[in-house]
C-alpha cells in the first residue's frame, strides 16, 4: 500500500478546526467547517473516505457544501488531497503552461495568486446571527436560507455562514437547491431585457438593489456558482459580473462568465474602484457608472463592438 499522506494530512486539519470525526464502516464524519461551524449542535455532515484505487483522500458534505470551500476553511488546497502524481499529458509538450485566464488578471492587477486568512485566535464569544437571506423559487416561495453569523474571537471579529432548507415540516439545517438570490426578480428583467449585476455574495446584492438594479449572487461565496445559477440567467441582455478584488473573487467572475458566455448577448467584468466588493465601492461615494473594468477579464469577455455605458442607478 503506498503512502495515505493526504488522509492523515486531512483528517488532521478536520480535528483541528471541526474537533474529533466518527469512524463509520466506510466514511469519517466530522461537523462541516463550513455550515456547521456556527458553534450550535449538528449531526455531522462531512464525509471523508480514501480512494486506494486512485491514491486520493475524498471529502463530500451531505449537505451540498463544496469541497473547494471545505478546503479553504481547513487551510489547505486540491492538491492536499492527492498521493499519486499526475498523469503525464499526451502530445506536444510545453516548458511553461500559460496561466489560466484568472490567475493571468490576478498579476496584471497586482494581487496575490491565493488568499491567507488571518489568525484570530481562539473563540470567547458565542456566534450571534447577523443575517438572513432567503432564496426563493420563480413564485416566490421559500426554498432556503442563507445565515451569516459573527463571533468574538480574541483578535477580533470572524463572521461565518451557514444554509438552511425549507421543507414541508419547516427549516432544515442543510444547503438546498442552486437557486441565484432574488430569483423572481432575475426571471422579471431577463424577460423585459434589463441589465442583471452578479455580485458574489448577498450583501452586494443588496446594495445594488438598494441602488435601484437587479442583482443576483450564488450561496456559498466565490467557489459555489454553477451552471444551473446560469440557466436562469439565460436570454439576458447584458450581464455585469461584480469581481471582488482579490483572486477569489476573480477566479468567480471567471466562472460567471464562462458559464454565461453562450447564453447572453453581453458580458461585462468589473470592480470597485475603491475597497473590496460592491458595497465599498458605493460606501467611498461612488456610483454604479464609475465601476472599473478588470484588467485582461473585461476585455477578454466583452463584446468586440466596443464599450458602453453602465445603466443608470441612484445612490
Amino acid at each position: 500500500m503506498g503512502s495515505q499522506g493526504s488522509w492523515e494530512t486531512v483528517n488532521r486539519a478536520l480535528h483541528r478546526v471541526s474537533g474529533a470525526g466518527r469512524r463509520g464502516t466506510e466514511w469519517t464524519t466530522y461537523l462541516c467547517p463550513v455550515h456547521e461551524a456556527d458553534g450550535r449542535r449538528h449531526r455531522a455532515s462531512l464525509g471523508v473516505v480514501y480512494n486506494l484505487s486512485r491514491q486520493r483522500t475524498v471529502i463530500r458534505c451531505f449537505a451540498g457544501c463544496s469541497d473547494v470551500e471545505v478546503l479553504e476553511r481547513l487551510g489547505l488546497r486540491v492538491r492536499d488531497l492527492f498521493d499519486a502524481p499526475a498523469a503525464p499529458t499526451t502530445g506536444r509538450a510545453h516548458s511553461r503552461a500559460e496561466p489560466a485566464i484568472a490567475d493571468r488578471a490576478i498579476l496584471a492587477a497586482g494581487l496575490p495568486l491565493s488568499v491567507h486568512k488571518k489568525d484570530f485566535g481562539p473563540r470567547i464569544g458565542k456566534p450571534r446571527r447577523m443575517a438572513g437571506y432567503i432564496y426563493r423559487w420563480p413564485d416566490g416561495s421559500p426554498a432556503g436560507c442563507v445565515v451569516r453569523v459573527r463571533a468574538l474571537h480574541r483578535q477580533g471579529y470572524v463572521k461565518s455562514f451557514y444554509q438552511q432548507r425549507r421543507t414541508e415540516n419547516g427549516w432544515k439545517f442543510g444547503g438546498f437547491e442552486r437557486l441565484p438570490f432574488h430569483l423572481p426578480e432575475v426571471i422579471e428583467a431577463v424577460a423585459a431585457g434589463q441589465d442583471i449585476f452578479v455580485c458574489e455574495g448577498e450583501a452586494d446584492v443588496l446594495t445594488a438593489t438598494h441602488a435601484g438594479l437587479t442583482a443576483t449572487c450564488n450561496a456559498g461565496g466565490a467557489s459555489g456558482w454553477y451552471r444551473e445559477h446560469a440557466e436562469w440567467l439565460r436570454g439576458a441582455r447584458r450581464v455585469w459580473v461584480v469581481a471582488d478584488r482579490d483572486a477569489p473573487g476573480y477566479r468567480h467572475a471567471v466562472k460567471v462568465a464562462e458559464s454565461l458566455v453562450d447564453s447572453v448577448a453581453e458580458i461585462r467584468v468589473v470592480q470597485a474602484r475603491d475597497g473590496k466588493d460592491l458595497t465599498d465601492h458605493c460606501n467611498a461615494g461612488h456610483q454604479i457608472s464609475e465601476l472599473d473594468p478588470v484588467p485582461v477579464l473585461d476585455e477578454h469577455y466583452r463584446p468586440v463592438r466596443g464599450p458602453v455605458e453602465v445603466v443608470t442607478a441612484r445612490w
